[in-house]
């Protein structure tokens, strides 16, 4: 799953929550490690609920 996190700093919204936890003053590897423990939970919850993922662009990119 940190390769996982990883490979999706390309993704908008995976960027912006990494630079929000580096922000907050979170090491590179503490923010991977949160972005993998994020991705984990939405698998977590499309299993749940029988959904696929869509991805939800911030207000600002989406415009």
């Amino acid at each position: 799953m940190l390769l996982s996190a990883f490979a999706t700093l390309y993704d908008p919204a995976s960027r912006g929550y990494y630079d929000r936890c580096r922000a907050r003053g979170k090491t590179h590897t503490q923010a991977l490690l949160r972005l993998a423990r994020q991705r984990i939970n939405v698998l977590f919850a499309m299993l749940r609920d029988g959904t696929f993922y869509e991805s939800r662009l911030p207000e600002a990119i989406a415009a």
